[in-house]
C-alpha cells in the first residue's frame, strides 16, 4: 500500500483519525490509542488531540500484546473507568451510532461483552467490562480478543453491524473501498 494502512486516505482524513474522532465524540471517556509498527509516522499524522497515544513497543509479539496494552493504561491512569471499548483503525464504515448501540446493549443487558455481528462473525468493535480485564491482559501471540468472545458466548451481546466485515487489509480492499464510495 506504500504506508501503514492506518495513514490511508478516507472520507477527508486517515482511516486511523477518523476511528479516533469517533471514540472522542462518543463519550467523554478517556480515549487510549495504542500505536505498534510505524508508531513514530502514524502518531505524528494522527489529528485527534484528546486522545492519549501508548506505543507498544512489543508489537512484534502480535495483536495480543496490544490487547493488554489498552487495559493496562487504563487500569493504571484511569481507574475509575469500568470498560473498555476496543475499536479498530481498518473498519471504514464505523459509526457513532454502532458505538452507542454497544454502549446501549452492555448497559440494558448487563452481560460484561458487548460486540459488533457481521457475516456470521462476532468482532471489533468489542465493548469489555472491567471484570473481563485479566483475561484480555492473559492474551498472548497473536490472539486477538475472538478467544474470550468464543468462550464466553453466554456473557455476550451482539450489535448488528452489517459493514463490519469491511476491512482494509490490502491494496485491493482499499481500491474496491475507494471505488464504492466513488458510487455513492
Amino acid at each position: 500500500m506504500g504506508k501503514p494502512k492506518q495513514l490511508l486516505a478516507f472520507e477527508g482524513t486517515t482511516l486511523l483519525s477518523r476511528v479516533v474522532s469517533l471514540a472522542c465524540q462518543s463519550r467523554d471517556n478517556p480515549v487510549i490509542v495504542v500505536l505498534g509498527a510505524n508508531a513514530d509516522v502514524i502518531k505524528e499524522n494522527l489529528t485527534v488531540s484528546r486522545a492519549e497515544v501508548i506505543v507498544n513497543e512489543g508489537w512484534e509479539e502480535g495483536m495480543a500484546s496490544s490487547l493488554r496494552k489498552g487495559p493496562a493504561v487504563m487500569n493504571e491512569k484511569h481507574p475509575e473507568v469500568d470498560g473498555v471499548l476496543i475499536l479498530v483503525g481498518d473498519q471504514p464504515y464505523l459509526n457513532n451510532q454502532h458505538i452507542e448501540q454497544l454502549l446501549e446493549a452492555q448497559n440494558k443487558s448487563g452481560l460484561p461483552i458487548a460486540a459488533c455481528s457481521y457475516a456470521g462473525i462476532i468482532g471489533t468493535p468489542v465493548l469489555f467490562h472491567k471484570s473481563v480485564f485479566s483475561e484480555l491482559m492473559a492474551l498472548q501471540g497473536d490472539v486477538g480478543a475472538k478467544r474470550i468472545i468464543q468462550n464466553r458466548k453466554q456473557d455476550v451481546v451482539t450489535v448488528l453491524f452489517d459493514k463490519g466485515i469491511v476491512d482494509i487489509d490490502t491494496p485491493d480492499d482499499y481500491d474496491k473501498l475507494l471505488n464504492e464510495n466513488l458510487n455513492l
